[in-house]
């Protein structure tokens, strides 16, 4: 199983840090253990003084596919989630600015916490889902995937001229604006549509 993360596919989120803009989708990997069970913390690293949480839908491919047209791409997901893309700011601003690949920011160990997944079927329109991130109470994240530079049908074609998608392949599909600091002893809360989807702690 492998993790695929699109970055800057939300324009504010793109804004809100300074980047350019993408001509194409931006792609990034992380490894199994990057994954938490659920129910475990998030250990705070201690590489890091800065790290950041960044919310995300995420969708489980449930098919083996490359090179797929985007008309057919709705075939290989009907699961969707939501995760954590933990990021090591300080690390990532290092590595940036060095012209260094990111992963040593974005691919550590349990940086992507994910939800329990449900049926695509439960919503009417997954180009239209309201979610969030509360950090101790407090809504720090809400974006809706209407909002999405790359919508997730080509995001599924794009990724798959590049990698082979196999089954329990899970796509990041990217974070809206609002993201920040996590200090040990937070709370975290991710929902869609209103409903808790995930819960955990900083450790």
């Amino acid at each position: 199983m492998k993790i695929i993360c699109v970055g800057r596919n939300y324009a504010e989120h793109i804004a809100e840090l300074n980047n350019e803009k993408p001509d194409a989708p931006v792609i990034f990997l992380k490894p199994e253990t990057a994954q938490i069970r659920l129910g475990e913390p998030f250990f705070y690293p201690d590489f890091s003084k800065d790290v950041h949480h960044e919310v995300e839908l995420v969708i489980k491919i449930n098919r083996v596919g490359k090179n797929i047209e985007e008309r057919f791409a709705h075939k290989y997901y009907d699961e969707i989630g939501v995760g954590i893309d933990f990021t090591a700011r300080d690390l990532q601003s290092q590595l940036k600015a060095k012209g260094l690949p990111w992963e040593l920011a974005k691919a550590f160990n349990g940086s992507a916490p994910v939800s329990e997944f449900v049926p695509v079927s439960d919503f009417e329109d997954i180009q239209n889902l309201n979610f969030s991130l509360d950090v101790n109470g407090e809504t720090r994240q809400n974006g809706n995937s209407s909002m999405m530079l790359y919508r997730i049908n080509y995001l599924i074609s794009f990724v798959s001229k590049y990698f082979m998608l196999k089954k329990g392949d899970l796509i990041f599909t990217g974070t809206p604006k609002g993201v920040s600091a996590v200090n040990i002893g937070d709370k975290l809360t991710a929902s869609i549509e209103g409903k808790k989807m995930l819960e955990l702690f900083v450790r």
